[in-house]
């Protein structure tokens, strides 16, 4: 595990997408509501060869939604937050105003989990009630922690336990499943073997539209 937290270490500084600047992207149009995602390189697109490939555009375009996405490759909970100065990815999301926030969190933090559990659960339930504060009128979409190997430490479930507790107290809408949607499935999977490919992020998109159908979205 400690041989992929340093891989995905060296993605982040070396990924020449230049999809992984802590600065605010400019929301993509569409006449819907803004959509806000806060999440890391499973939400930034990070294994796809374009933006428009990535799951969270390719719900947004079939919406008419528009897309504000200031996902970040390697952030967690408490991973990598200091990348962003004096304020952190929630206070872009918070400035933006949106309509609906996905939160999409948690798989990163599992390479702190051995010295950083409880960090890591105040951290959850810290993040949700402040966007949450902020934003009264929003609606929060709170998604199952994405995984990405068939391999399953122990803490990935404590964290999805985690992050569907917050879920609950805050009364988002959770969707349940989503560390399983490309497990088993090598040809989803980047060069990289971290990240989903096209054809990865477009079954991540498949199951997404099925999942936000049963929530009326």
């Amino acid at each position: 595990m400690a041989l992929i937290a340093g891989l995905i270490g060296v993605i982040v500084v070396l990924d020449g997408s230049g999809r992984h600047s802590a600065s605010a992207p400019v929301p993509r149009a569409g006449s819907g509501p803004l959509v806000a995602f806060y999440g890391d390189s499973y939400t930034l697109g990070t294994g796809v060869s374009a933006d428009e490939r990535r799951w969270s555009t390719q719900i947004c375009r079939d919406r008419g939604w528009q897309e504000f996405n200031p996902s970040v490759n390697g952030l967690g909970f408490i991973n990598n937050r200091d990348r962003f100065g004096a304020g952190d990815l929630p206070d872009l999301i918070i400035t933006a105003k949106p309509d609906i926030v996905f939160v999409t969190m948690g798989l990163n933090d599992n390479f702190s989990y051995d010295f950083a559990a409880q960090d890591i659960k105040a951290q959850i339930s810290d993040d949700l009630s402040r966007l949450s504060t902020a934003l009264p009128d929003a609606r929060f979409i709170v998604v199952e922690p994405f995984w990405y190997t068939d391999e399953r430490p122990r803490s990935v479930e404590v964290i999805i336990s985690w992050v569907q507790s917050a879920a609950t107290t805050l009364g988002a809408d959770y969707i349940a499943g989503a560390s399983r949607w490309i497990e088993g499935h090598p040809e989803w999977m980047a060069s990289d073997g971290l990240h989903p490919n096209g054809d990865g992020d477009l079954e991540m998109a498949r199951r997404m539209d099925l999942e936000l159908e049963v929530l009326g979205l």
